[in-house]
C-alpha cells in the first residue's frame, strides 16, 4: 500500500508508541518483501550493490533481525530470486501482472500456505535502512489490536512545509489510535488559525496542531493479517483511493480497521534515485543504527 490522535469526549486513550513494544513479547510474524526490477529512475534497483550485497538482501537481513519467523522475497524476476537465494533467503516467484505490491503479497501468502491469522509485515524492497525495531513494533501493534486487519505507523510532523506538501501523506486517527483517514491534504485543518489559507500560507504550524502532537505523517510500513491479504485482490477500488492515489483507503472504504503505531521520528529514507543510493551506501559504511532512535 502507498510511504495521530483525535480528540474525543471522556478519557483519552494513551498513544501506542514504538517505544512501548520493547517491553512486550514479539508476536509471531512473517516478513514478505515485494521486489521488482521495473524502476525508471534507478534500473535494477533491488540488485544495486550495497557493501557487497544486493539491496534486497540488505532489506531481508533487517527483516530477519526484527525477529520474523520467516523472511521471503516476493518477485517476478528470476534474477532477484537467484540473488536472494544465494544469500540464504527464501524467494517466492509471483506473476508479473500484479497491479500493486499488495496484490503480489497476497499471491505470495497463498503460495506459502500462511494461516489466516498469521501476521504478515510488508517490508519494502527499497528500504535497506529500515529499523528492525520498527518492523517488530508494527507487528506487535497489530497483534495488540484484534479488531484490526492492518497496522501501520506514523510520526508527528514538525514543520509547515511537510504539512502542506501533497507528497507527504497524513493520517488522522481516533482515540484508540485507529486510522480514520489518510490524505495528501493538510489534515487535520485548524480552521481559525488557518483562516487565510490558501491565499495566505502559514509560516509555522499552528500551536493547536503542534501542541497536540499533530499532524501525523504516515510511514509506509504495513502489517496485515493473512486473511485480509487473501481478500484484498477481490476488493473493488474506492473513489477515495482513486482521488488521493492512496491504496490504503480501499481497506477503510470496505470497513477494515487500521491500527496506527506512533513513533517519535521518521525512519531513514528509502532508495528512489542514484543520490539516495549513495546516501545509503555512506550510512552503511558509517554503521547505520539497527534500532529506532530514542524519543526526544
Amino acid at each position: 500500500m502507498s510511504g495521530a490522535s483525535g480528540a474525543g469526549s471522556g478519557t483519552r486513550a494513551a498513544p501506542v508508541a514504538a517505544t512501548e513494544e520493547r517491553g512486550t513479547a514479539v508476536p509471531d510474524f512473517v516478513a514478505l518483501i515485494p521486489a521488482r526490477l521495473a524502476s525508471t529512475r534507478l534500473p535494477d534497483k533491488p540488485l544495486a550493490d550495497l557493501g557487497g550485497k544486493p539491496m534486497v538482501v540488505r532489506v531481508a537481513e533487517r527483516a530477519a533481525r526484527a525477529g520474523a519467523l520467516r523472511v521471503a522475497v516476493a518477485t517476478d524476476s528470476p534474477r532477484i530470486a537467484e540473488a536472494v537465494r544465494a544469500f540464504g533467503f527464501e524467494a517466492v516467484m509471483t506473476r508479473d501482472d500484479h497491479p500493486s505490491g499488495t496484490d503480489r503479497l497476497a499471491e505470495a501468502a497463498r503460495l506459502l500456505g500462511l494461516p489466516e491469522d498469521r501476521i504478515v509485515v510488508n517490508v519494502q524492497g527499497d528500504e535497506p535502512l529500515i529499523p528492525p525495531a520498527l518492523v517488530r513494533a508494527v507487528a506487535a501493534r497489530l497483534a495488540q489490536a484484534p479488531d484490526c486487519a492492518i497496522a501501520t505507523a506514523a510520526h508527528p510532523i514538525d514543520d509547515v512545509d511537510a504539512y502542506l506538501d501533497p507528497n507527504v501523506v497524513k493520517v488522522v486517527c481516533d482515540r484508540e489510535q485507529r486510522a480514520l483517514y489518510f490524505s495528501r491534504a493538510p489534515v487535520p485543518f485548524e480552521r481559525d488559525a488557518l483562516a487565510g489559507f490558501p491565499g495566505r500560507l502559514p509560516q509555522r504550524l499552528p500551536f493547536g496542531l503542534s501542541g497536540s502532537g499533530l499532524p501525523l505523517r504516515h510511514i509506509g510500513l504495513y502489517a496485515y493479517r493473512a486473511a485480509f491479504l487473501d481478500a484484498f485482490p477481490g476488493l473493488a477500488r474506492s473513489p477515495l483511493e482513486t482521488l488521493e492515489s492512496l491504496e490504503q483507503l480501499r481497506a477503510l472504504w470496505h470497513g477494515y480497521r487500521i491500527a496506527v503505531l506512533l513513533t517519535p521520528h521518521a525512519p531513514p529514507g528509502g532508495v528512489d534515485t542514484p543520490e539516495d543510493l549513495e546516501r545509503v551506501r555512506a550510512a552503511l559504511s558509517a554503521g547505520a543504527p539497527e534500532i529506532d532512535p530514542p524519543p526526544p
